[in-house]
């Protein structure tokens, strides 16, 4: 069984467009959402009530104040400014990083390190598919250990399938390096513009740094042929396998707008991502 990862270096770049595309084309049987912050697979893909259950990612500060003493030391040596005392001492727990030194320090024993949700898991599953994706609660950093419950809880009930897609999550940050992670290959859906050139690099970099193997497509390449030719001479360079062109096409968005993966619709866009996959899993397979 394959896993192929589908990244962007920075957001907008068609990502999700693209890994929506590839697991109807595929007749993947095993798919997962890794951007936790900001999921959106699941508006072409989430059918039915998926099956829910909470995320405890880290431990949070909570103070007893039946035993505080009212010292002040939790609140000297908090580095993130998370305890105030306001009728008492109190936790934000958006602020609160989970790094335990108020515990440590407080002389009475008024500060517990106690779970709290972080996010939920969703999974939906059908006779036809297994969908796995999640949704980070905000202010919670513990994206990275949420993405890799993601795959965990996809690869537990995944069913006999030869290929598995991932739709990540943009940028270079934790939630990519949990989604590389174990994975065949990565496609880097790029995008022709300055940043999009700049992110793509980063991201290549960072997943060869974690030995996955990459390829590259550039989506909406026509809005400029001269950056689309510096990402192609980019992947030349560095031996890295370039699957395709994406051309603009209105028609995206509203196939998106409508719920509908872009290949369900007669368009440029669908037709030039059927030869991107085609060259995608020749890469993938070789």
């Amino acid at each position: 069984m394959k896993q192929l990862l589908v990244l962007s270096g920075k957001g907008g770049t068609g990502k999700t467009t693209v890994a929506g595309a590839f697991i109807a084309l595929s007749g993947a049987r095993a798919f997962a959402d890794c951007d936790v912050d900001a999921p959106n697979l699941h508006l072409l893909y989430g059918r039915g009530k998926p099956i829910s259950r909470p995320y405890y990612g880290i431990k949070k500060a909570f103070i007893d104040k039946d035993k505080c003493i009212m010292c002040g030391e939790c609140e000297e040596k908090c580095r993130f400014g998370a305890i105030t005392n306001k009728n008492g001492f109190e936790v934000d727990g958006f602020s609160c990083e989970g790094c335990g030194v108020c515990e440590l320090v407080c002389p009475a024993g008024a500060v517990e390190m106690s779970d709290r949700v972080s996010g939920e898991l969703n999974l939906y599953k059908n006779r036809n598919y297994l969908f796995s994706a999640a949704r980070l609660n905000m202010g919670s950093g513990a994206s990275g250990k949420l993405v890799t419950e993601v795959k965990k809880q996809m690869e537990s009930h995944m069913p006999e399938t030869e290929l598995a897609i991932i739709d990540g999550s943009p940028g270079i940050g934790c939630p990519v390096i949990a989604s590389v992670s174990g994975v065949d290959m990565a496609l880097m859906v790029a995008e022709p513009t300055l940043s999009g050139i700049s992110d793509l690099k980063r991201v290549v970099k960072t997943a060869l740094i974690l030995d996955a193997r990459v390829a590259v497509c550039v989506n909406k390449f026509d809005i400029n042929i001269k950056n689309t030719r510096e990402i192609f001479n980019f992947c030349q360079d560095n031996d890295i396998p370039f699957t395709g062109v994406i051309p603009f096409d209105s028609l995206v968005g509203e196939a998106v707008n409508q719920g509908r993966n872009i290949t369900e619709v007669k368009s440029r866009a669908g037709d030039a991502i059927k030869r991107v996959y085609e060259k995608t899993m020749r890469a993938l397979y070789s």
